[in-house]
């Protein structure tokens, strides 16, 4: 069986090792970017299964990255994960509403968001 490709992006060099050792760890492909222009070309590329998307990123933030990914037929099907320091409820949202599958905020638990990685991945 495939490895699932999961694609993270954050900007934090230290929270993105730490999710890529986690997810890795778990049995999955894992591709990380810093950035959300970046983030769009790698999707092309690396065709994830489900992407973990940061919000506060430099040059175009998750918000936008999402909605352009859910406005894109090439990768409309694929479950994105935000995930967050933001916490307040319109954030929450607005990210839902432009086509988050799930919308989890920092710091988080590893258990949890494997739990929803695995719930998505299967569904």
């Amino acid at each position: 069986m495939e490895k699932k490709k999961i694609l993270i992006v954050e900007d934090e060099e230290s929270l993105l090792k730490l999710e890529s050792i986690l997810l890795s760890s778990r049995g999955y492909n894992v591709g990380g970017v810093a950035d959300g222009i970046t983030a769009l070309e790698e999707i092309t590329r690396f065709r994830p299964d489900l992407i973990i998307l940061d919000i506060m990123l430099p040059g175009m933030d998750g918000f936008e990255v999402c909605r352009r990914i859910k406005e894109n037929p090439e990768s409309q099907h694929i479950p994105v994960i935000m995930l967050t320091a933001k916490k307040s409820s319109q954030d929450r949202e607005r990210g839902m509403a432009i086509g988050a599958a799930a919308y989890i905020t920092k710091p988080f638990k590893s258990a949890k968001i494997m739990e929803i990685i695995q719930r998505l991945l299967t569904s």
